[in-house]
């Protein structure tokens, strides 16, 4: 081959290789490289694409996807350095500012197909049309990779925010704003990031000064007639407000809120409602002027009674009761407001939107009691026509409102005001809620479960939910697939649940007696008299049909995503459904002990709230406990060990002065807590006997001298169960005083006229008459062999008594020790002989109190 044609195929090949390794085919490059050096290793070209290619060897990997990127207009280098960015790979400072530099160049923007007349283009041929779409869809594809990427490198890399401060504080920060903020969505927010971030800024001085800049660039921009990303804005001007207020709102002027307040327009996008929301609430916050602001806004587009005003001023004003509730009142009840606004709505009856938008805020306005009295008194007749004959989601909304208002009155005790609505319309309202809840709109749901839940305060509307199975499956449902944090239909639905199955409290004599003298007093006696629906019965049914429905399961599942709020609730619908004794099971099989016992130990505060939570929780842990196996809800190889539920039960025994309340303490939570110790010291091995004494025996030895009956019965049962370990027997044998006093205790309780305490009482000394030290302490007291004669003469058909007394007996007089011989004197002293002579013939098939009795004669005569 000629000179002059090597050279000529060498520069062609190097050239070919870069194009190859360009394109990312490496290894086709090398080997058109390793050819055009064969040919002419000298030549110029040929070095050039050797220390080309070295160089792009060197180069980062996201730097060279970037620069494939923009120079190249290279979409998928682009998707690359997205999916490079989303791994939160490390990227080096150099390379993430070398990158925002080459990304935050101005782009081509996304235009329309096409701009003509609509005539002409009808005429416009099918194929540029076709062509002029797919190039506006490339342009828009490319420019959220760039928005992707620039909000990524902000993401991942200090150097990046660095970088965009030094941009925004060396240069014309309207310029750059302007130029960042068209890119996209990820990229204006970033712009905020940057701006709260004191490390990315030389000087906090430097900082501040550029927050007040964006943050009126950001005000423009809402201003901006025709911009359609208020929501960008909005975002912009929410995350700066809400990290300083105090700084910021006095660029604000009426006008500015008038627009953020326009964006709260209930026909919006929710993302765009959501900003204006928390935009407005800052700026409530701080402002001395802003409530008046907010005032005239509403007003003065009310008093214009056009549609498009209508809404915008009752849209704002829903917008604003959750955020400031107090200010929204205040206007909500001005004199004449709600007055005039009926009649008003319905003079633009033919309106949808302002009859929506008027529902919105009514619905908003119940978060406040008075005005929730207000709507009931002006609004129902209206409410109810729009329930009756309204179309699309109005009803629902009008349903809502209707519930919420019915069940304020029931519950502030306003029954003479419930009475007087028709109970012919409950029906139609709840159905109304129900299909409701089966929207797919998130809203929706949210809006027909809370107004259940205020529903399901009416007893009438507990008992109609509670027999619909299918409902109460499809709620459950809902309720499961919608728990994120912080869900409010998480916090509806658990609460209408707890309606559901919520017992009435029980009222000592005294209690009721003085919820009479109340109710006399109020003139409304008949108030004090249960609806049948709410009897104990009705409850226990309702229970069991929200549990047959899965509630369980669901509870269980929803708790690790609820607030400390929402677990309070859950605990009180766990108390209420572990009442009915045949639930207990389920409860407890399907994860219920385990929920109780991991979100009591998450709640350490010391608030009441946090106080009364954790008694809820151990109360409700008790009552699951009272029969239950405890080897069935807490296996060896479980998450949860025995002992880790005693602790909780045993601050059921004493009461806690954080809920110490006037009249007599309530003693039922300890009385079950004493149930449930019983039964968790029943297991051998398990250490839980041994716990309980350390934790809580001065105060079981307390509760053994109640003057509650049950009280005292509990304590000695699970005294008797505790002497099972040498701990517990310990207590009672050691020859101390204090086991001295113990014995003497349980001496006593064996002498009480309830049956089932002498039976527990005759059982630990049974036991503990097998130690010489306990002996001693018996005979050290003067009736004591006459009490346990008195057991070997119980009554109980079963001879449970009579047996446990007979074995205390045998084993006292069978002892080897001389007191032995002192305590046959006594018995033969008091007839004993007679006794277990009678306990033999009585009990004669009975073989264990036969063999004791026996055994307990022969050494009386031997």
């Amino acid at each position: 081959m000629a000179e002059a044609q090597k050279e000529e195929r060498a520069q062609g090949l190097a050239s070919q290789a870069l194009e190859l390794v360009a394109s990312g085919r490496d290894e086709e490059g090398s080997r058109a490289l390793r050819e055009a050096a064969s040919l002419v290793p000298d030549h110029p070209d040929v070095k050039a694409a050797f220390d080309q290619i070295q160089k792009d060897d060197l180069q980062h990997l996201l730097h060279k996807l970037c620069s494939k990127f923009v120079h190249q207009d290279d979409q998928d280098a682009g998707k690359e350095a997205l999916a490079y960015l989303s791994r939160s790979a490390e990227v080096p400072g150099d390379v993430a500012a070398e990158c925002m530099e080459l990304v935050t160049k101005p782009r081509a923007v996304a235009k329309p197909p096409s701009t003509m007349g609509a005539g002409n283009y009808k005429n416009l041929d099918i194929k540029k049309r076709k062509e002029e779409a797919r190039i506006a869809a490339m342009i828009q594809e490319s420019q959220e990779i760039q928005d992707g990427i620039i909000s990524g490198l902000l993401r991942e890399s200090s150097a990046a925010k660095a970088w965009l401060a030094k941009k925004l504080d060396q240069c014309s920060t309207n310029l750059t704003f302007k130029d960042l903020y068209g890119i996209g969505n990820g990229t204006a927010n970033g712009i905020a990031t940057v701006v709260l971030d004191p490390s990315a800024w030389s000087s906090e001085d430097v900082r501040e000064t550029c927050e007040k800049d964006i943050f009126q660039l950001y005000l423009a921009k809402l201003l901006e007639v025709g911009d359609e990303h208020n929501g960008r804005a909005l975002n912009g001007i929410a995350r700066l407000l809400a990290a300083d207020a105090e700084k910021l709102h006095g660029f604000m002027d009426e006008m500015c809120l008038d627009a953020v307040l326009t964006c709260l327009d209930d026909r919006g996008p929710i993302e765009v409602r959501s900003k204006a929301t928390l935009a407005t609430a800052k700026y409530l916050e701080v402002s001395d002027s802003a409530q008046e602001m907010l005032v005239s806004f509403v007003t003065t587009r009310i008093a214009r009674q056009h549609n498009e005003d209508l809404v915008l001023a009752f849209s704002a004003a829903a917008g604003v009761f959750p955020v400031a509730p107090s200010i929204a009142s205040t206007l909500f009840l001005t004199k004449g407001f709600l007055e005039s606004l009926i009649p008003l709505v319905e003079k633009k009856a033919k309106s949808e939107k302002v009859e929506q938008a008027t529902l919105n805020m009514l619905n908003a306005a119940c978060i406040d009691t008075a005005c929730r009295e207000a709507i009931g008194k002006h609004c129902t007749r209206w409410l109810q026509h729009v329930l009756d004959a309204g179309k699309g989601r109005r009803p629902g909304i009008a349903a809502v409102v209707l519930a919420k208002c019915q069940g304020s009155s029931i519950r502030n005790g306003n029954e003479k005001a419930s009475k007087t609505q028709d109970d012919a319309h409950v029906d139609g309202l709840v159905s109304k809620l129900e299909i409701m809840m089966a929207e797919n709109s998130p809203e929706a749901i949210q809006s027909s479960i809370e107004g259940l839940a205020y529903a399901s305060v009416k007893p009438k509307v507990k008992d109609q939910l509670a027999k619909n199975q299918g409902f109460l499956i499809a709620f459950l449902g809902i309720l499961k697939s919608h728990s994120a944090p912080g869900s409010p239909i998480a916090f509806g639905g658990l609460t209408l649940i707890d309606n559901l199955t919520r017992y009435l409290p029980n009222l000592s004599e005294e209690q009721k007696r003085i919820s009479q003298l109340k109710a006399y007093a109020n003139a409304s006696k008949h108030s004090t008299q249960a609806d049948p629906l709410d009897e104990e019965d009705a409850v226990t049914k309702r229970c069991k049909a929200v549990v047959d429905a899965g509630a369980i399961s669901v509870l269980v599942g929803i708790s690790k995503t609820l607030s400390p709020g929402s677990i309070g609730i859950l605990f009180n619908i766990l108390l209420s459904l572990s009442r009915t004794q045949s639930l207990r099971g389920t409860i407890a099989q399907q994860g219920g002990v385990r929920l109780l016992l991991q979100n009591y130990t998450a709640i350490t505060g010391t608030s009441t709230t946090e106080v009364q939570t954790r008694h809820t929780a151990s109360h409700a842990l008790a009552r699951i406990l009272v029969k239950v196996d405890p080897a069935l809800v807490f296996p060896p190889s479980g998450a949860i060990s025995l002992t880790s539920a005693i602790r909780p039960l045993v601050s059921l025994l004493s009461e806690d002065p954080a809920l110490a309340t006037e009249g007599p303490r309530d003693l039922l939570p300890t009385f079950e807590a004493l149930l449930s110790l019983t039964n968790l010291a029943s297991i051998p091995s398990s250490g839980a006997a041994e716990n309980i004494i350390r934790l809580a025996f001065p105060t079981i030895e307390d509760l053994l001298l109640s003057s509650n009956e049950r009280i005292q019965r509990a304590a000695t049962e699970l005294v008797c169960n505790l002497i099972t370990c040498p701990a517990g027997v310990e207590l009672f044998a050691d020859e101390s005083k204090a086991a001295a006093r113990r014995v003497h205790i349980l001496l006593a309780m064996a002498d009480v006229d309830d049956e089932e305490t002498r039976k527990a009482a005759g059982g630990a000394l049974a036991s503990l008459t097998q130690f010489e030290g306990a002996v001693k302490a018996i005979l050290a007291r003067e009736r004591a062999m006459e009490i346990l004669l008195g057991l070997c003469e119980g009554d109980d058909q079963e001879g449970q008594i009579v047996h446990r007394g007979v074995v205390c007996v045998m084993n006292i007089v069978c002892i080897e020790d001389p007191i032995a011989q002192a305590a046959i004197e006594q018995v033969k002293e008091l007839g004993g002989l007679d006794v277990l002579k009678a306990a033999a013939q009585g009990f004669q098939r009975n073989e264990q109190i036969l063999s004791c009795a026996l055994q307990a004669l022969k050494a009386l005569v031997a």
